[in-house]
């Protein structure tokens, strides 16, 4: 398939050049919608590209006249402005900056600040009393932490941690403390005090594109992730390939769901700057649907579980009003009219859309497969819905879908300056994926074992079986680890029956895992982990005896739509959430450490 590119892209060789094109380009267009919240008063502050840039600028001014310079500054925190502002403030400064999930217990936190040598901690105050015991445990080489609320720096802070702290020792110590962080409000201020001073040290420093610039932590636990190496080059390089073949404009809102910790998130955060456009914060996982309308969202980007969340919510709302059949007959006929290049859709199914906000366009899904189902539905309702896939690794997108190139279960096509070639097929054609391109990291930062086993000749070994069809869509069938291979040979991928498990009535999700088999120790059965929806089975009266011979016999009817060696003999139901990392994968591994140990 020949590589086509959309749209006019201009390409940068780093991320201080693309904000510095959007501030000139895009100078009073809203880069960040902030919402203030002062008891039942609300209000919104809309940050221009121009401010931006001016607060990024003052924040790093401050951190070279603290002599930050070359240091590495690692992020703890929601996604909020300030969030952005700390990670920016790096990248335009030349500093290192890394990312940690803000949902790390303090071990792993306090490991990944320690193997990754942080000098300095941004936090948001709601981890300030993890921050102290951090201070407190000196097992780190930090030399000081600053806040990301100004209020925090004040006595509300120590409040806070006296009322949640463990021991009275840890609240006592956080109370005195609190006055001494330094705030990123403070620090703004004070480096635009410094620039009208003429200290301009900051603004002019050159950045090299090509070296460490970000050290990202893969999911996992800590002993086992990475600390992956990557570029300004790599993050822009990404940036550029999406933009020739993804539709955005700079009139869009996006609601910033993705954690920005995440290569994702935080790479998807400069696209939507590089555009133009406004971003909005949500207020979590619970208002998603309220913060669509609030904020008028046009784009979303996420994971296949939120996605598909949110189309079983607009399911569900259609069958309450018992407009099913209606919907379907809509759908028939608006497919044939597209056939005819006539586009009725998101008049036709207004009432539905206006439940999203009535602005939604177009939603990106990443990070796993989609159901396919979901897939075709969304983009029947009127909405542009593509799939990416990336890994951490590669900055992260590899390949996607765009407007022309959509196919339901395939990942796209790859992306215009990405090689992708399969190798070690099967006999179906189905083998390991490897790439290479600029977006490539420079390896795992101090694990060369690790980084020689997926780097060679210049290609990433990314670990995940796929294939190329026909008209070159790229299909994920599995990661290499994760496939199950039974004693006569036969191989299953336990993503493609978790996806049709998945569709049943009473499963909000599940994981396919073999396990041993007793009467045959080279062997394994097929088994599932089900989690069923208390909500629907509450609704339904079930008990629990009642949901497991319910979904045993959806089991029995999905198996007779298989072959023998792929039917499922093993069934473990709980209402109990699957383990998961921050971006809604589930750790198989200790998944399967939990299931043997009951």
């Amino acid at each position: 398939m020949e590589r086509e590119r959309y749209f006019e892209a201009t390409e940068f060789e780093n991320i201080k050049e693309i904000i510095y094109n959007s501030a000139d380009k895009y100078a009073e267009n809203t880069a960040f919608i902030i919402k203030h919240k002062n008891g039942k008063d609300i209000t919104y502050e809309n940050k221009s590209y121009k401010q931006l840039l001016e607060d990024i600028n003052g924040l790093g001014t401050a951190y070279f006249q603290k002599g930050y310079q070359n240091k590495r500054i690692a992020i703890v925190g929601r996604n909020r402005y300030e969030w952005a502002i700390a990670h920016l403030a790096n990248l335009l400064g030349g500093i290192v900056s890394i990312p940690l999930d803000k949902e790390l217990q303090l071990e792993e936190l306090e490991s990944c600040l320690a193997r990754s040598k942080a000098d300095i901690v941004v936090f948001d105050e709601k981890y300030t009393e993890l921050i102290e015991q951090i201070k407190q445990r000196k097992q780190t080489s930090l030399k000081e932490y600053i806040c990301m609320s100004k209020q925090t720096a004040q006595a509300a802070k120590a409040t806070q941690i006296a009322q949640t702290a463990q021991s009275t020792q840890i609240a006592q110590t956080a109370q005195t403390a609190q006055a001494d962080y330094l705030a990123i409000p403070d620090l703004i201020e004070e480096g635009k005090q410094l620039l009208k001073q003429g200290k301009t040290e900051y603004q002019n420093v050159k950045i090299d594109a090509y070296k460490m610039s970000i050290l990202l932590f893969t999911s996992g636990t800590t002993s086992k992730s990475k600390a992956v190496m990557l570029s300004q080059n790599n993050i822009s390089s990404n940036v550029y390939a999406m933009q020739l073949v993804e539709r955005f404009c700079p009139t869009d809102v996006n609601l910033a769901f993705l954690p920005f910790h995440h290569i994702f998130g935080s790479t998807e955060m400069i696209v939507m700057l590089s555009i133009g456009l406004a971003t909005a914060f949500p207020d979590g996982l619970r208002y998603v649907a309220q913060n669509l309308k609030e904020y008028k969202v046009s784009v979303f980007v996420g994971v296949p579980l939120l996605v598909e969340a949110i189309y079983k919510k607009i399911e569900e709302g259609i069958e309450k009003q018992g407009k099913t059949k209606l919907v379907k007959i809509a759908k028939k006929i608006s497919n044939l009219l597209l056939k005819l290049h006539i586009d009725i859709r998101r008049k036709l199914f207004k009432t539905i859309l206006d439940e999203l906000g009535g602005n939604m366009r177009f939603i990106i899904s990443g990070g796993a497969p989609l159901d396919k189902r979901v897939a075709q539905g969304i983009n029947e309702l009127g909405i542009n819905l593509v799939q990416g896939y990336g890994l951490t690794e590669t900055s992260p997108v590899i390949a996607a879908e765009n407007d022309r190139k959509v196919k339901y279960g395939s990942i796209g096509v790859p992306m215009d300056n990405v090689e992708v070639e399969i190798v070690d097929k099967n006999d179906e054609g189905i083998g390991e994926l490897r790439v290479k391109g600029p977006n490539v990291m420079l390896g795992y930062y101090e694990n060369e074992e690790e980084t020689n086993k997926v780097l060679q000749d210049g290609w990433f070994y990314t670990g995940d079986l796929g294939y190329f069809d026909e008209e070159g869509f790229l299909f994920i069938t599995g990661r290499k680890k994760d496939m199950i291979v039974l004693k006569n040979g036969k191989k299953v991928f336990p993503e493609e029956l978790e996806t049709l498990i998945n569709r049943m009535d009473l499963v909000e999700e599940c994981m396919v895992f073999g396990m041993p088999n007793e009467s045959n120790k080279n062997d394994v059965k097929l088994s599932v982990k089900i989690v069923y929806n208390k909500e629907k089975v509450k609704e339904k009266g079930y008990t629990e005896e009642d949901v497991k011979n319910i979904i045993w016999e959806d089991i029995k009817k999905l198996n007779k739509t298989l072959p023998p060696y792929k039917y499922i003999k093993n069934l473990i139901v709980t209402d109990e959430e699957l383990i998961k990392t921050t971006t809604k994968k589930v750790k198989r591994n200790e998944e399967m450490k939990r299931i043997f140990a009951e």
